[in-house]
Parts: structure tokens; sequence; C-alpha cells
């Protein structure tokens, strides 16, 4: 058995899956991509690797893989001081957004499940059978966003980042050396002393510049959001500190550290180390 252990890949092709498999095995492990049908421990043959890749897919092969999956609670955003959002959010159900008669920004708290997006009005909302009237949904006020950055945390500490938008188009560049580094980091250390224990230790925080007009100056830093770093585009940031990240986020079940148990999904015959 490779003594780096093994990163398993979701059959589905990203940038990001591309870069952070390279990066995996120029540290000496193996890296599995999983095959569309079938269990993930009959496709590796091995059982306690790490992972990459969308929840849908996870859910049908982290317990033959024996990974633990840490994310975020859904309703962290919601516990992080006004000062640091810059904007109000609630939690509420889908059955309450679809009464919402002002635009409002509407996204399930970590999943995919339907587009997060700005919706004119609740009856805009989009319609499937999975979305029953108690679906989870995070609501918040519309705001302009004149630059976002995506940071890799871990335990507590940002280890690489990137800018990924700017005004809501995609606009990929490194934090390192970007002239909001300093800005940007100087927020995390904050937001993260303030609100970091109420997070996974391995997960991708997204803050950006608010502006209180498209073209005028911006006023203020915020949080965006936190989401699971097993399942989220690195952009520019560097692939191997981003990827520390990862295999945190997404690893054996018999290495998750006690305070991460809570950030866990299927953890109910877990054993716990660290």
């Amino acid at each position: 058995m490779n003594r780096h252990g093994f990163l398993a890949l979701a059959p589905q092709y990203s940038s990001t899956s591309e870069l952070l498999s390279t990066s995996a095995r120029r540290r000496g492990m193996d890296v599995d991509v999983l095959p569309a049908h079938g269990g993930g421990g009959t496709a590796t043959g091995r059982r306690g690797g790490h992972y990459y890749g969308g929840p849908a897919f996870a859910a049908r092969v982290v317990d033959d893989l024996e990974v633990a999956l840490l994310e975020p609670a859904d309703d962290w955003l919601t516990t992080v001081p006004s000062h640091c959002t810059g904007r109000r959010i609630a939690m509420a159900t889908m059955g309450e957004a679809r009464r919402l008669s002002r635009p409002a920004f509407v996204k399930p708290p970590t999943d995919k499940s339907f587009p997060a997006a700005v919706y004119a009005d609740g009856s805009r909302l989009p319609t499937a059978p999975e979305l029953t009237s108690d679906t989870p949904v995070q609501i918040s006020d519309v705001v302009t966003w004149a630059a976002e950055f995506r940071l890799y945390v871990l335990d507590g500490e940002v280890r690489t980042g990137s800018q990924y938008a700017t005004f809501g188009r995609l606009d990929a560049e490194p934090l390192d050396g970007h002239r909001h580094e300093h800005a940007v980091l100087e927020f995390a250390n904050d937001l993260l002393a303030t609100c970091g224990g109420g997070l996974p230790s391995a997960v991708v925080v997204d803050v950006g510049l608010l502006t209180t007009h498209r073209y005028g100056a911006a006023d203020r830093w915020a949080v965006v959001e936190a989401n699971m770093a097993w399942f989220s585009n690195s952009y520019a940031a560097d692939p191997d500190r981003a990827l520390d990240v990862v295999l945190r986020s997404a690893g054996p079940r018999s290495g998750m550290a006690e305070r991460d148990r809570r950030f866990c999904r299927h953890i109910e015959d877990v054993p716990l180390t660290g």
C-alpha cells in the first residue's frame, strides 16, 4: 500500500481535479478516478483514502472509501456578526422563500440543488419534486461585490487563495501578490479569530469587497460564504497548498479529529483520533 495514501476523484473532470491530482502525484500519492457506476471501495480496492468531487456522487462512495466529509453548518453565515457580513442573512424554508415579494439572493445552504441567484420575487424560484416546501434555503439582501476571493483555510489559517470574480464576472487571479492581498488577509484573520470556531478545521471561505454603486468606490470587506473544500473550484490558488486543505476536508474517518465530528456527514460509527 502506498504510504502516502490515495486521492479518489469523482468521474466528472474539472480543471481543479486536474490540478489537485497533479499535485497529489507529485507528493507520491496514488490518484484513482472512480467509475461512474459502482462503489468507491470496489473501484480502488482500498479504504481510508481522500476524496474530491461533488456531494451527490460522494454520497454513493464515501462509505466504501471510509472517508469523512467535512462541511460548514448550513446556518454558519447567519451566526456571523453583521459587521462581517455587510447584509441581512437568514435561514428559511423554500415555502417561506416562495412568499417573498421583493428581490433577494436565495441559495441552498451547502449543496447545489438549485442555482444560487438573485430572484425578483419568490414566484421566480425554481420548482422540482425534490424542492419541497421544507427544503432549507438561505436568504440575503441583494448586494454588489466589487471583487470576490476564495480562501483555503486549515486550522484557522489561510493557506492560499484566489480572486475569482469582479462585479460578478469570472476574473481569476492569485491572491499572492494581489493588490488587495493585505486587506483580504487582514479581514480574513479577524473573521476567523471571531467566527472560526464554528467552522471545520479544513474549509473554503469566500470573502469580498462590497460596493454601494457598480462603478463607485468599494466601501467594506465582508464574508460571502463558507463551503466544503472537497467540492470547490480552486481558480488561481496554489494547488499544492489547496490540496493540503482538501485532503483534510475529505480524509480517512479513522484520522478525523474530535473537533471535526460535528461537521462530518454520516458519522454515527466513525472512530475518533487526534
